[in-house]
């Protein structure tokens, strides 16, 4: 608990920073009251701003505690909550005495139209980020675009602050702004361009690439000759960057690390084809090399020892970080009972469907496999349709509270199962899932 608490509490300091110098050094305005309210939401919407790349930034230090999934969708709520107090803040001042010429007038300063600006901008960068999957963007060039735009709000954001601003008339608030802003600027620059020149330095190689089923494809990677592979829990994932010839893209993408950390000589990432880059994956070939930056997340059940019954619950794709469990729980023998409800359309599209029930046999864990098909042979025996309540009730024979359930699938089957459990009674601290969008 004390790591997250850290972490919220540097969070808010740095929120209240602006204020502690203005209550500090004792600064008065005689503006009214309207127009103080529409100042302070200017500097603390310009505060959430300056700490979005930090945010963004991939750090495993403030990452830990939380998981990279869930500090991505607060970093996209945080986004929409800038844009909301920067655009109270014109409305407040016009209301507080500025007039509807400050909002609609073309005849104001130089200063106010960057404002305006960096005002626009942002609300362009949050909606190309809320609908980027309904635009048909592809997510490597909406991601350069927005780390593009987001530099140009943040330098039009400080420079409009920094001449309308009445508060920066005093040094202390000057000095905090351009602290902010190099900090800023030196997390975007590590991020963007150092760290990845420092991963490409140990590149690993594509060992092999394997076709699990018709559309999903086994990548194994081998750590740089003499290192070994990093050290994960089982169920996080990473980022990778494949660089390869033969005019293939080189994009980075998250997924998810399917192998044990008990298998020392390479770590395998499970992709599916989904998109226009994952359709290549296919073509990567032994000797191609990749750029890895993980591990992250916290989708593991060995950071709850607490849980003694296990319930995976997966479809499709979601299946890999599940596995990652299950073979180093059979790596370390294991004999945890595990109850393993896996939705896919028909038996061919299982993945890992050989391996699940070798393990099942071998008795460590002590898993049971029940695959649900929406769309089965007609000589199927097994459950048929999707996972909803009835299965769920059934094979945990009606005990919900001892157990902790993992989920991890598509969005539709995340949502469903969710709303079944809190049903059930299924405490909110024993259900854990992993989502595959950070958007």
């Amino acid at each position: 608990m004390w790591p997250g608490l850290s972490r919220i509490i540097l969070h808010l300091l740095a929120f209240c920073a602006p204020f502690i110098v203005i209550i500090f050094f004792h600064f008065h305005s005689d503006h009214g009251l309207l127009s103080e309210i529409a100042k302070n939401f200017a500097l603390l919407g310009f505060v959430v701003l300056i700490l979005q790349p930090v945010l963004g930034g991939r750090f495993k230090w403030i990452e830990r505690p939380f998981g990279l999934d869930i500090l991505f969708r607060y970093h996209k709520y945080m986004g929409v909550f800038a844009a909301c107090l920067l655009l109270i803040h014109p409305l407040l001042l016009a209301a507080g005495g500025g007039g509807l010429h400050l909002l609609f007038s073309l005849n104001v300063p130089w200063y106010i139209w960057l404002g305006k600006i960096a005002l626009f901008l942002l609300l362009v960068n949050i909606g190309l980020s809320l609908y980027q999957s309904s635009l048909h963007l592809k997510f490597e060039k909406w991601r350069l675009g927005h780390d593009a735009l987001a530099v140009l709000i943040i330098v039009l954001a400080f420079t409009h602050s920094w001449f309308a601003g009445h508060d920066l008339k005093i040094l202390p608030m000057k000095f905090l702004w351009v602290i902010a802003l190099g900090a800023a600027a030196v997390t975007f620059v590590y991020h963007r361009i150092i760290r990845p020149y420092r991963l490409g330095r140990h590149k690993y190689s594509v060992a092999d690439v394997q076709a699990e089923t018709k559309n999903v494809w086994i990548v194994n990677l081998s750590p740089p000759e003499g290192e070994k592979p990093y050290d994960f829990l089982p169920g996080q994932f990473h980022f990778l960057t494949f660089h390869r010839d033969r005019n293939l893209p080189e994009e980075e993408h998250h997924w998810t690390i399917s192998s044990s950390p008990t298998q020392k000589g390479y770590i395998s990432s499970t992709i599916k084809e989904l998109g226009d880059f994952t359709s290549t994956i296919g073509q990567t070939r032994p000797g191609d090399t990749a750029t890895v930056h993980g591990p992250f997340g916290r989708f593991s059940y060995l950071l709850h020892p607490e849980e003694k019954d296990l319930v995976f619950i997966s479809g499709g794709i979601g299946i890999t970080p599940l596995m990652s469990m299950l073979r180093h729980m059979r790596d370390t023998q294991s004999t945890l009972p595990v109850l393993l409800l896996y939705a896919s359309e028909d038996e061919e599209e299982v993945i890992f469907r050989q391996e699940l029930f070798e393990i099942e046999a071998g008795g460590f864990p002590r898993l049971k496999v029940v695959l649900v098909l929406s769309k089965p042979r007609k000589d199927w025996s097994g459950e048929k349709g999707y996972i909803n309540r009835k299965i769920i009730e059934k094979y945990t024979e009606g005990r919900i509270k001892g157990k902790g359930f993992y989920i991890c699938g598509p969005p539709g089957l995340i949502d469903l199962t969710l709303r079944i459990l809190g049903e059930l009674g299924a405490p909110d601290e024993r259900i854990h899932i992993e989502i595959f969008s950070f958007l």
